[in-house]
């Protein structure tokens, strides 16, 4: 399919990287904006404009019936959703492929898997990427007897959501229990989902992400690593590329991964 008019959902610098690409691609560019974004730069980097309204994002940039509305009355045939803000939201993808309106992004139902850190896990293993020992946590689950199988210290984390909410550190028996019920009170009140596994936890881990990307065609390809170890309370503070401990050989390894997880 060529996209012709395509409608941003998102503000700031992203949606005027978006913007620029197109134009070079000859794309008609659309954004939308909140009252408080209304002289912002982005806006008048587009070809033309839609006033959202409210100041705050779930009045604008979180309300997916004004940007379906939006998108649907100038025409546009694409939405790309940026980064944040509804980029993630299975339920927005969906709702703009029913509105026969290209979505891009992920199919709906990639969002919703990696969405669910359990069927996350669960689609990864299927794809013959490693991945650390866990069991979810059910009422018929030995509490006791999973700690010893998979060993301390051990992780309690939501399987909902993410920014570190839902997370305890246990290093014996005795507290495992305290843990998993204070971690799924936090789950509920944050994500309204309280399913918690267990995971087998690493005190000194590195974070490196693969970037992948891949078309409607099947054709998948990484684009190599970011380095995000350097965070506070769970959350990144800085991202670099290419990480500085990767060797070639685990470089090629890891994205080879990556690749197979995404087809």
């Amino acid at each position: 399919m060529t996209i012709k008019r395509l409608l941003v959902a998102n503000r700031g610098e992203i949606a005027r990287r978006v913007f620029r690409t197109a134009k070079e691609m000859g794309i008609f560019t659309v954004a939308v904006y909140s009252d408080g974004d209304s002289d912002a730069p982005f806006v008048t980097d587009a070809d033309l404009a839609i006033a959202l309204g409210g100041t705050t994002a779930t009045e604008s940039y979180l309300n997916t019936a004004k940007i379906l509305e939006a998108a649907k009355s100038v025409g546009a045939d694409a939405i790309h959703p940026g980064y944040g803000f509804l980029s993630e939201n299975a339920e927005f993808a969906q709702a703009v492929s029913d509105a026969e309106i290209t979505w891009i992004g992920p199919p709906p139902a990639a969002i919703a898997a990696m969405g669910d850190k359990l069927a996350a896990k669960e689609t990864m293993v299927g794809a013959a990427v490693p991945t650390l020992p866990s069991v979810e946590v059910t009422d018929s689950t030995d509490i006791g007897t999973v700690g010893q199988e998979i060993g301390f210290p051990l992780l309690v984390k939501a399987s909902a959501g993410g920014g570190g909410k839902g997370m305890r550190v246990v290093d014996n028996d005795a507290d495992l229990e305290d843990a998993i019920s204070g971690a799924k009170r936090e789950a509920l009140g944050a994500f309204g989902n309280d399913t918690v596994f267990l995971e087998r936890y690493l005190p000194t881990p590195r974070h490196v992400e693969i970037q992948v990307l891949g078309d409607q065609h099947g054709t998948v390809l990484h684009c190599f690593e970011r380095e995000c170890s350097i965070q506070r309370r769970h959350q990144k503070v800085i991202e670099e590329a290419p990480s500085p401990v990767l060797s070639e050989a685990l470089r090629d390894q890891m994205g080879q991964a990556a690749v197979a997880a995404v087809q």
